[in-house]
């Protein structure tokens, strides 16, 4: 995701592997919440995230197509208000276990959104056959968006043994605590959206964060050392939120022009 803009050609690979862990974000938090992300950077036409088969762990065998368009340069972003939530989305899914294991899921889920947010629907993605993959899991992926666009994701995969409800309740749970932390970017995409201001043309994007996580605060640095940008933090007592700015570097796509 980090590379694929700046190629001289427009990208359309195959991945396969392990679709969902809770190690690393799944395929549905990158679908649903990165991805749409990326749009405001003038990221947007062909950018794609299609699951044709689900992987779970420990064997995985899922597959994925990516698909990604490139751009010259990206543009500067301003996201700073961040607005009320007005909906929830979500998918729970499994593959080659019971149907009935995601469906409880999402009753466990809504069970808890439902008292904070009337628009909330999750459905299910239910996997057998050759498109499950080589190993059995279930999980759940949310997404809320405010107002103003802003996305905030959580998820999880159950555990052999655990109960449904249980992972459905907790992903709802993560789901309140990201959104209480404010912010205009969810806590797993803070190093990306930095990137990318950092890359922009030499002009001044900003945007809102919530709490800081350990790594963000460690990229920061890291963009520091390598790129020599330097961030403008500004805290925002009030709201417990911290707004960022950058100047960019003036990154180009070198090969796309050429082309």
């Amino acid at each position: 995701i980090c590379l694929a803009p700046f190629a001289k050609n427009p990208l359309s690979i195959t991945l396969k592997g392990i679709t969902n862990d809770d190690t690393a974000q799944s395929v549905d938090n990158l679908r649903t919440v990165t991805l749409p992300m990326l749009r405001h950077f003038g990221i947007e036409q062909g950018l794609e995230l299609r699951i044709t088969k689900r992987g779970c762990r420990p064997e995985g065998g899922g597959e994925v197509v990516f698909q990604c368009p490139v751009v010259k340069a990206l543009k500067p972003i301003n996201l700073t208000t961040e607005g009320k939530v007005r909906r929830v989305r979500g998918v729970a899914y499994g593959a080659k276990v019971s149907p009935q294991l995601p469906n409880r899921v999402v009753d466990s889920a809504r069970s808890l959104l439902n008292k904070v947010l009337p628009d909330t629907y999750v459905y299910t993605d239910h996997f057998k056959g050759p498109r499950a993959g080589d190993s059995s899991g279930y999980g759940v992926a949310l997404v809320a968006e405010t107002v103003n666009g802003c996305l905030y994701g959580a998820e999880a995969a159950g555990e052999a043994g655990q109960n449904p409800e249980d992972v459905g309740l907790a992903v709802a749970k993560l789901l309140i605590q990201e959104v209480s932390h404010g912010g205009c970017v969810d806590s797993s995409n803070q190093s990306l959206v930095l990137l990318f201001m950092a890359l922009c043309p030499e002009d001044i994007s900003r945007v809102r964060l919530g709490k800081l996580t350990p790594y963000t605060v460690s990229f920061l640095r890291l963009l520091r050392d390598v790129l020599g940008v330097v961030f403008k933090l500004k805290a925002d007592e009030e709201s417990h939120t911290v707004l960022l700015s950058c100047l960019g570097i003036g990154f180009r796509n070198i090969a796309k022009g050429i082309a």
